[in-house]
């Protein structure tokens, strides 16, 4: 069942507000593809025809949909991502991402912002997040865009063009974003993994273990012990919050640093294969081909011409 927020926003106010910040987001990302801007935790995303399906990690992060619509897929649960939605990924999850539609005339735009753990443990004690009956929820969710969290994103998206004003007043307004975070209806799930001691916390530190030691040989018993859960509990809620086990997230985690290093030109197919905890190399492009569509070579070259086409 697909997850699905389109709505329409019936507030005046606030699709007025939605419209001012999809033309400059517009005007901004005049070229196909992620932008970096001079805020470094906001990126732009723009496509203008639909696309397949793409894997990526995502890190924990604010997406917004502005025009068009992108499907992710969080193991076997898909959302659609549009307009009149906001997304929130709470951990380091991969998925399969595809731009659903778009076209020339009127493109897909998203903007992502980087959620920064430390700043939003920091402001925890300040806040009230809404009370959650769910433990260990899923680490990517879908809510409905409020007037509330859109109003720091347009004025901090603005001072884009005012470097001066930018430095000074964007750490208030991100500051302010992430309160709005924090007291919307995603901020149990934000306040569930920055608090030490949680399960869902515990889970989190369990994945930066993985991120951080991908290439080593993983038992299960030594990591749920590492984050003082028992290996039937960890891994319940490694699942709940990730769509998949443990086994499963580190062999992905393996295969997109190998992409990566490919794509980087680092390395050839037996090195990266062995670089990243693989000993059979056989093994490596079998599962990457499943993985990503296609062999090694032949993933990178269409990744490569991508580029140069973009």
């Amino acid at each position: 069942m697909n997850i699905k927020l389109s709505s329409p926003l019936t507030d005046p106010r606030l699709e007025q507000d939605r419209e001012e910040l999809t033309a400059i987001v517009e005007r901004l990302a005049s070229s196909e593809g992620s932008l970096a801007t001079a805020w470094p935790a906001l990126n732009l995303f723009r496509a203008d025809s639909p696309g397949v399906p793409t894997c990526a990690m995502y890190e924990p992060g604010l997406g917004l949909a502005l025009q068009g619509a992108k499907q992710i897929l969080l193991g076997q649960q898909p959302f659609v991502h549009e307009r009149g939605s906001y997304l929130v990924t709470s951990v380091d999850v991969p998925v399969s991402a595809q731009v659903l539609r778009a076209t020339p005339a009127e493109p897909c735009l998203c903007l992502t912002y980087r959620l920064d753990v430390q700043r939003i443990r920091e402001l925890l004690p300040q806040v009230t997040p809404p009370r959650s009956a769910t433990l260990s929820a899923p680490g990517l969710s879908l809510s409905r865009l409020d007037g509330h969290l859109l109003d720091p994103l347009l004025r901090l998206v603005r001072l884009l063009d005012k470097p001066a004003d930018l430095a000074v007043l964007g750490p208030m307004i991100e500051q302010e974003l992430f309160y709005r975070l924090l007291t919307g209806e995603q901020g149990a799930r934000l306040a569930q993994i920055a608090t030490s001691g949680s399960q869902s916390h515990q889970v989190s530190r369990a994945i930066e273990w993985l991120r951080r030691h991908y290439d080593e040989p993983l038992r299960i018993e030594t990591l749920a012990a590492r984050v003082n859960m028992s290996t039937s509990s960890f891994h319940h809620h490694f699942r709940a919050i990730t769509a998949m086990s443990p086994l499963q997230y580190q062999k992905q985690l393996r295969l997109h640093e190998a992409r990566r290093l490919l794509l980087a030109g680092l390395c050839d197919v037996a090195t990266a294969a062995h670089r990243v905890g693989y000993e059979s190399p056989s093994q490596f492009s079998r599962e990457y081909s499943r993985h990503f569509g296609a062999p090694p070579l032949r993933d990178v070259s269409r990744l490569r011409q991508a580029e140069s086409a973009g």
